[in-house]
């Protein structure tokens, strides 16, 4: 998932904001789903792109590393069947003295 946010250390990042990459991994049991064509039986995906655009998009956080943790723990919570949630958090453009990608992944489980 791509989204334009404002999240960084530094002010200008929360001012000018820049180009952020979000990537899940669910697992959870897709047998019900796949033998069922029945959506209740999975993670509805536009549900999932609505809880990572909102944590994404309308909060600012100094670290990718707190984004992840916040829609990790937002996944796990709306979806119980999910039994773990791999989120990846890409930043193509970190500021430095060069310019480098920075990117954080975490692995959580249902509790």
């Amino acid at each position: 998932l791509e989204f334009y946010a404002y999240h960084g250390v530094f002010d200008f990042e929360k001012e000018e904001g820049q180009t952020f990459f979000v990537s899940l991994v669910l697992e959870m049991d897709l047998a019900p789903a796949g033998t069922s064509d029945d959506l209740n039986q999975t993670a509805n995906y536009g549900t999932i792109y609505d809880i990572v655009a909102e944590i994404t998009l309308n909060h600012k956080y100094d670290l990718i590393e707190t984004l992840a943790e916040r829609i990790a723990a937002a996944v796990l919570e709306e979806f119980p069947k999910v039994a773990a949630v791999t989120v990846r958090v890409d930043k193509p453009k970190a500021p430095g003295s060069v310019k480098f990608h920075a990117a954080v992944e975490i692995r959580r489980e249902q509790s």
